[in-house]
């Protein structure tokens, strides 16, 4: 009986102590698609996917042209230049499979051009999401676009604005057409404050005046 009291006051302290954290989220595939530096990173990348598909389907092309060559000229090789040949054709298959993994397989040179462009913007994200947990007090700070399996989250809760504000980004600017994409409006309110969750005045102020007001104090 004792050993029972004891787990169920340590329950509702757990309990207790997780309902006092603050939690919020952020949607960083919406924020990142409006930044500069974001955009640069994609267009540069494009650059060289673009690049490298391009000696990939050349170098396949080649192949196809000596297989080509090889069937219409078949009947007039020997034995031994056919096998040549085909040692040929086989060979550059290798070479351009190989090249086509170095390229776009896991770890390829593609996704190490994409970990060093999206390196520094990443890191321009993180101090800005750091910033705006340690201003708001936040314990927890989940991404909306992660596959983190949020199956509903409450717009009050979505600290976005305060991330893009901290890098510059108009919210409201970049949020004309967004409400398609979220599939309600409710993605231009901020996150109210506890101490105005709280409150029954009839009157609230909008989420960019609580940010004013924030700012101002």
């Amino acid at each position: 009986m004792k050993n029972i009291f004891i787990l169920l006051v340590l329950s509702i302290l757990c309990s207790s102590a997780l309902y006092a954290q603050k939690i919020g989220y952020t949607d960083m595939e919406f924020i990142t698609s409006k930044m500069p530096e974001y955009q640069a990173a994609q267009a540069e990348m494009k650059k060289f996917s673009d690049k490298w598909a391009k000696e990939i389907q050349d170098k396949f092309a080649e192949i196809d042209r000596m297989q080509r060559a090889y069937m219409a000229e078949e009947i007039l090789l020997t034995d031994e230049l056919k096998r040549k040949r085909q040692s040929e054709i086989k060979e550059k298959e290798l070479e351009a499979g190989e090249y086509n993994s170095k390229i776009f397989g896991v770890e390829g040179l593609l996704f190490q051009k994409k970990k060093e462009l999206m390196k520094p913007v990443l890191e321009k994200v993180q101090r800005a999401v750091t910033k705006v947990c340690s201003q708001r007090r936040l314990d927890f700070m989940f991404d909306k676009s992660s596959d983190i399996g949020m199956l509903y989250t409450n717009p009050k809760h979505d600290y976005s604005d305060y991330v893009m504000e901290e890098l510059g980004i108009d919210p409201k600017a970049n949020k004309v057409g967004s409400s398609d994409k979220t599939g309600s409006s409710d993605k231009n309110a901020k996150p109210e404050e506890p101490s105005q969750q709280q409150s029954a005045a009839p009157a609230k102020n909008s989420p960019k005046q609580k940010s004013t007001n924030s700012k101002l104090k």
